[in-house]
């Protein structure tokens, strides 16, 4: 079973305040053209994207630097729904091993494209940062626009470790009863700090 974790890229997806917005325009069409085309100009942390630590770390790998295979992993679902701020208690009775793929739960992702979502959202802390950085996780994907709020110490901890962020996943409670899955989250292959992923998880049990 395939469950996809990713937002649909559109025209008028919220972004991040004083990003750019993005544009989707169809440059050519099958019945005047013969052909259809599209535009698209956007942001690298607009919808479901991924983040390297070259985001906020000077001297920073870039995320077309990591080899496939890191992205790609067993996944552990952490339900964090009805608060404000994931701290290390959540963690507790959790197995995770090195490597795994952390997806924190908020259920915020019901508030994207309302403006509650970029204003409000739910946040980890330091320590749990720092706990994930002591596990060696790979990855941690969140359905909020950030794991963190400016200065951004819980993203400069993770990047300090070499674990990339998801962010803006959407669809996780979809996952809840599933005892084992992985996950797949593959982005656009740039030369950039950030991409646009396909993050889909497939329940193994």
């Amino acid at each position: 079973m395939y469950i996809d974790l990713t937002h649909e890229f559109n025209a008028s997806m919220p972004v991040f305040p004083g990003d750019v917005a993005p544009e989707l325009v169809k440059t050519a069409d099958v019945f005047k053209d013969g052909i259809s085309d599209y535009q698209i100009k956007s942001g690298m942390h607009t919808g479901t994207h991924i983040d390297a630590p070259a985001h906020m770390l000077v001297g920073g790998k870039n995320l077309n630097e990591y080899p496939v295979a890191r992205f790609f992993g067993q996944g552990v679902l952490i339900d964090a729904r009805g608060k404000s701020m994931a701290d290390v208690d959540l963690l507790e009775n959790v197995t995770i091993e090195k490597n795994d793929i952390v997806l924190v739960m908020f259920g915020w992702s019901s508030e994207f494209g309302n403006d509650e979502y970029y204003l409000n959202y739910p946040v980890i802390t330091e320590n749990f940062g720092s706990r994930l950085a002591i596990l060696g996780v790979s990855i941690l994907g969140l359905d909020t626009p950030s794991p963190d709020r400016a200065p951004y110490q819980a993203h400069k901890i993770l990047f300090k470790h070499d674990i990339l962020i998801i962010e803006n996943l959407t669809n996780l409670e979809a996952l809840v009863g599933h005892g084992s899955f992985e996950v797949t989250a593959l982005p656009a292959k740039f030369q950039t700090d950030a991409a646009p992923a396909r993050v889909v998880a497939k329940s193994i049990s």
